[in-house]
């Protein structure tokens, strides 16, 4: 948490304006200040800050989990981590907050802060993001993504197909809460293999995703504790967090097991173990 969806509304609300909070594009940067050290990933400090200086922002965009605020000759990327959140503040300004780890101040008298209390976020400073990226996999919603694509991928793959959807090298922008909801909307249990799939079930699950991040986005995202603003859909859950209770679909009680590490909560009538 943040997943894609979250990520997405806080690009959009950058980019154009949302969540209460104004749009940094065509701003000029008057200065980047690293108020937590290990926060920023690349370059080192005295060589950001001197570059960061009068770059303006081009545009604000997505791949997976990070955030990309083009500068035009360069880029800086921001991942949230678990607990990173972007806010933009006007004048007049108040001190930061005790958890802001960056500040990126602007000639209008706006800011960039960066919050991020488990101090897990990262950012890079990088005239491409190729090497900071290069181990992403495909977007979900890249048009590259046919079923047949998919289905191919996921036979490479001999994984629980929960485990493979949370690895950020396959498939880029899925964490625990789209992961669930995907597969519980798709009727595949999350322990199948990859590789058991049929195209007919690849297909199924391709569309789920997507379905599932779309919704997200439209409700900006998911609101599950202090660390995202604003979002609805986990008002929206099917599975995710309802252990014990009701399947919205069928009745059948939600269940929850271990996959990966990761706490899994699925419905056994709606999502069979068996092949489908």
């Amino acid at each position: 948490m943040p997943e894609l969806p979250e990520v997405e509304t806080i690009v959009r609300a950058l980019k154009n304006g949302g969540r209460g909070e104004a749009s940094i594009l065509g701003k000029k940067i008057k200065s980047g200040e690293i108020l937590w050290q290990k926060t920023l990933e690349y370059p080192g400090r005295s060589e950001f800050e001197a570059a960061i200086v009068d770059r303006g922002v081009m545009d604000v965009g997505r791949r997976g989990k990070f955030i990309d605020i083009d500068l035009g000759e360069s880029h800086l990327l921001i991942h949230l981590r678990m607990s990173g959140d972007l806010r933009v503040e006007l004048p007049p300004l108040s001190e930061a907050l005790p958890h802001d780890r960056f500040l990126l101040n602007f000639k209008d008298g706006s800011r960039l802060a960066f919050n991020d209390t488990r101090k897990f976020g990262r950012i890079w400073l990088t005239q491409s993001t190729a090497t900071p990226l290069k181990n992403l996999g495909i977007d979900p919603f890249d048009e590259v993504l046919t079923t047949d694509l998919f289905f191919l991928n996921l036979h490479k793959k001999k994984k629980q197909i929960k485990s493979l959807l949370l690895d950020q090298s396959f498939i880029a922008g899925l964490g625990n809460i789209y992961t669930d909801e995907s597969l519980h909307r798709a009727g595949i249990h999350p322990i199948r293999s990859s590789n058991s799939l049929t195209l007919q079930e690849a297909g199924r699950l391709l569309q789920a995703i997507r379905a599932t991040l779309n919704e997200s986005i439209e409700r900006n995202g998911a609101s599950i504790d202090w660390v995202y603003r604003g979002g609805e859909f986990q008002n929206s859950f099917r599975v995710y967090q309802r252990t014990g209770r009701p399947c919205l679909i069928c009745g059948t009680t939600i269940e929850r097991i271990v996959v990966g590490q990761r706490g899994t909560h699925f419905c056994p009538q709606c999502q069979p173990e068996g092949v489908g």
